[in-house]
């Protein structure tokens, strides 16, 4: 894989991913729009199938790392890390990029939100923020559900039929979709520091009506907890596989 097709993969791939992420988010809490109040259900299913859709797209370009959590536990299995700023650079820039498109895509509900007597806050579909804001817990909850993805994404790569089929990105798809049931109730499950960081700085960018805070005093939780899963999923496939 050339630099070039690494950093234009992982742009395009994790653009996808908020793109969908962040969308289906914007469609069950904004007015106006025909999804609102479809739910948590919908929300993970929505994340995980935009999990798949980028990480198929970028797949024959960079691989389809599109979090730099598990860009970080793979280069610990490897010990390759001379490519990792690039996945990392690309990753941010595709985040970015993914959340400038949906609101793009909700562009008309953005501004009716803005209209109502009181304004539904917008942060939340663009980054996480916790139900209990308890830093060690809320840090706790993130490294723990980052290892319950990256670990078994290492792990996957030891089934070699998951690779020459081409299941191996749903599978991982419906990881996604489990961590979201089953893990992301304390913290909305960021698990990917690009994923929360990039769309959180478009967020403070974006001139939405009414947009409220964008909750910089947080925004560190959900880039170092994922971060540390990500190591702590490298040493321990090192250690026990």
């Amino acid at each position: 894989m050339s630099n070039g097709d690494i950093f234009v993969g992982e742009v395009i791939g994790t653009a996808i991913l908020i793109l969908f992420g962040a969308g289906v988010v914007a469609a069950v809490v904004l007015n106006y729009s025909k999804a609102q109040n479809a739910g948590w259900v919908v929300i993970a299913f929505g994340w995980g199938f935009g999990v798949m859709a980028g990480a198929y797209t970028a797949a024959p370009l960079s691989g389809g790392q599109l979090n730099p959590a598990v860009t970080v536990g793979i280069a610990i299995d490897t010990g390759k890390w001379d490519k990792v700023p690039l996945y990392i650079a690309g990753q941010m820039v595709g985040a970015m990029l993914g959340a400038v498109l949906c609101w793009l895509v909700y562009y008309a509900q953005f501004q009716a939100n803005a209209e109502e007597e009181i304004a539904q806050p917008t942060l939340g579909i663009f980054s996480t923020a916790p139900a209990i804001r308890n830093p060690v817990a809320n840090l706790m909850t993130e490294i723990i559900a980052t290892i319950g993805l990256v670990l078994p994404i290492l792990a996957f790569g030891l089934t070699k039929g998951l690779g020459e089929s081409g299941t191996a990105v749903l599978v991982v798809s419906f990881l996604v979709v489990g961590i979201g049931l089953s893990l992301g109730g304390p913290t909305g499950y960021a698990i990917n520091p690009a994923r929360d960081l990039g769309p959180r700085i478009v967020h403070a960018l974006l001139p939405i009506p009414n947009k409220g805070t964008s909750d910089w005093s947080y925004s560190w939780i959900p880039v170092v907890g994922p971060l540390i899963g990500g190591v702590l999923s490298g040493l321990i496939f090192k250690a026990a596989f």
